[in-house]
């Protein structure tokens, strides 16, 4: 049985490799090439997207090879002999230009450049969608959440209700986001997340009464304990039976860390809770509270004042609900130094032309004004104007700029340095506290306003008007 491992150039759609096979054959294989990556709509109907999953994916094209199974396979699907011979020591010696991970990035900005010859950076394609749009979707969505739950913690409990493995990477993506821990062990492990989680139902279910499980179970874990208090009645018998246990550990020297909602009306049943907590004296136990949330939820039981010390966020988090998808593109921009791009009926569909670049300007208070698409060898931008409306323009000569793209990749060698999960999370707080309050809105969010410079949009212009005199 074939197992996939994080060195299979099998990593892609079949079409990436017939592309291949095609430069191969046709003398185009060292065609240097430029492609860019962006998105093309903020998920949420937000105001921004959090950039997720870079480093993950620069491993992957650091390994990114053909084993002997793999070109036996391949050549089983009718690829050619000669082409296989060239993958058999194929490498990724390109180089990758990106924002960091955890960056808080726009609509159509080239978020990563790939340079290299057309096969290289035509094989990687379908991996770097398939890393980068799905965590950046997670990591968006958990960032909202943390917006709203601000210094409460908030767990990551998904990887039952996730799409299959994506699992795993949405849980890393959660904890970008703001996420403090996670349910998902083995996500634990692999990129050393706190794992958290207590008892379900059936625990409680498992013995003849409620207090006899809270007390089993507090016996066993007498400093970590918090009770699923909702399985039969929370104000009758669940926050009765908590606080019975709760003077029991006190006795013995413990406390109980916390009670669980998980069902009802979150908003009455922890107001109602927290009384009976504080009337019993345990003000220091917490309430936690799951059940279906977002970051909607979290807003309204704000709104209602809920006592809510922290909550457990699953499906609604990991599988990014209502949106299936981030519309993340990788695109031609240029080949052998002529550059390219798409035209379309559609204005969002046309490609701005050749290697490119992006810099963020900064208002006179320090906070996030313009982005800037640019050539790549442009210095001292003067006027950036709207990408399809030209009589629209903001002069920022006299801004202060930084470009955000580094060299992350290069000659087979990973040159982003390695940041935990928690420097990321901190990197994109940082950044965040940037943004204008108006773009971090909910409802109706400003739209953050993306130019291009002027000699991009007279490159575009000229391309555009050249292939439409060849229809």
């Amino acid at each position: 049985m074939y197992t996939l491992t994080d060195n299979t150039g099998l990593y892609t759609d079949y079409y990436e490799l017939t592309m291949a096979q095609g430069y191969f054959f046709s003398g185009k294989a060292h065609q240097q090439a430029s492609f860019d990556y962006y998105y093309r709509t903020n998920p949420f109907k937000g105001g921004f997207m959090v950039f997720a999953g870079l480093e993950e994916f620069l491993h992957l094209v650091k390994n990114f090879k053909y084993d002997k199974e793999d070109l036996e396979y391949l050549a089983s699907t009718g690829l050619r002999k000669e082409f296989l011979d060239y993958l058999k020591d194929f490498r990724f010696r390109g180089t990758i230009y990106s924002v960091n991970e955890g960056e808080i990035v726009f609509p159509n900005e080239p978020l990563i450049r790939v340079d290299g010859n057309l096969i290289e950076a035509q094989l990687i394609e379908t991996l770097l969608l398939n890393y980068i749009n799905f965590q950046s979707l997670i990591a968006t969505k958990a960032f909202r959440i943390k917006m709203e739950t601000g210094d409460r913690m908030f767990a990551d409990f998904g990887l039952r209700r996730a799409q299959g493995l994506g699992g795993i990477q949405a849980s890393r993506a959660a904890i970008i986001g703001g996420a403090s821990s996670t349910s998902n062990v083995y996500a634990g492990l692999k990129y050393n997340i706190p794992v958290s989680g207590t008892q379900a139902h059936s625990w409680i279910q498992g013995f003849d009464d409620e207090l006899d499980a809270f007390r089993t179970y507090a016996r066993i874990n007498p400093d970590t304990t918090v009770l699923l208090v909702d399985t039969y009645n929370t104000l009758k018998s669940g926050i009765p039976h908590a606080i019975t246990v709760a003077k029991e550990l006190e006795e013995r020297g413990h406390r109980l860390i916390g009670v669980r909602l998980d069902s009802g009306d979150l908003a009455y049943l922890s107001k109602r809770a927290r009384k009976m907590l504080d009337d019993a004296g345990l003000q220091y136990v917490k309430i936690i509270a799951s059940n279906q949330l977002n970051e909607h939820v979290v807003k309204s039981l704000n709104d209602q004042k809920a006592p809510i010390d922290g909550f457990g966020i699953g499906t609604e988090m990991v599988t990014a609900k209502p949106e299936a998808a981030l519309d993340g593109v990788y695109k031609l921009v240029s080949i052998a130094g002529s550059p390219r791009m798409k035209i379309s009926e559609n204005i969002e569909k046309v490609t701005l032309p050749g290697t490119k670049t992006l810099t963020r300007y900064y208002d006179k208070e320090g906070l996030f004004f313009r982005d800037a698409i640019h050539l790549a060898g442009e210095n001292h931008i003067q006027t950036i104007y709207h990408p399809h409306e030209s009589g629209k323009f903001t002069k920022v000569s006299d801004l202060h700029g930084e470009n955000l793209h580094s060299k992350v990749f290069e000659n087979g060698t990973i040159l982003a340095s390695s940041k935990t999960l928690t420097e990321i999370h901190q990197y994109l707080q940082s950044r965040a506290a940037l943004l204008p309050e108006e773009v971090k809105r909910f409802t109706n969010p400003h739209i953050y306003k993306v130019g291009i410079s002027e000699e991009l949009l007279n490159l575009r212009n000229s391309i555009r008007n050249e292939l439409r005199s060849k229809l």
